[in-house]
């Protein structure tokens, strides 16, 4: 099957006439008359009415970019922009000492967030870095994969920071 290229226009059977405006390994987006801009499979029934042949790569620079990222995301040691939840936005960590002449520590809590955020995406390149070790044995691997696994379990307790589920730590799961 040869893949049509951008600018080709189309009659599909459910949104009706439209033209090719990107191109995916495996999706066409579709501006439609009628429904505005859909996604379909390449492999989906539709009538060609035109067809402008693309000779280049049908990657667009949309799955390039999400693609770098990624790769970035799992072996760089930057931190991803992970938002705290809205109740403790501009708090302060107050730390107080047993021994009452002694003063307290108050800490901008989004400061502490950021150190705990650092902490886990430091965790989370050690954990790569593991894995594809080709110096590491498989059994030296599981070992310290279960030393993380503890370490993020440790750490659960600082979930209640987190604004989304998807950024908690997660230790060992009970059974």
């Amino acid at each position: 099957m040869k893949i049509l290229g951008i600018g080709s226009r189309i009659n599909h059977l459910e949104y009706g006439f439209g033209v090719v405006t990107n191109v995916t390994s495996g999706m066409y987006w579709v501006t439609f008359q009628k429904d505005g801009l859909e996604t379909i499979e390449i492999n989906s029934e539709f009538e060609i009415i035109e067809a402008v042949h693309d000779e280049g790569d049908t990657i667009s620079f949309y799955e390039v970019e999400k693609t770098l990222k990624d790769i970035l995301k799992r072996w760089s040691d930057t931190s991803e922009l992970v938002p705290i939840a809205d109740k403790w936005k501009k708090g302060t960590l107050i730390l107080q000492p047993g021994d009452s002449s002694l003063s307290n520590k108050e800490l901008p809590i989004d400061t502490f967030f950021h150190k705990i955020v650092m902490v886990r995406d430091r965790i989370r390149v050690m954990e790569q870095k593991i894995n594809s070790s080709k110096t590491l044995d498989d059994q030296d691997k599981i070992d310290l994969q279960q030393y993380i696994t503890r370490i993020y379990g440790s750490l659960t307790t600082f979930n209640v920071l987190f604004k989304s589920k998807s950024d908690h730590f997660v230790g060992v799961k009970s059974k």
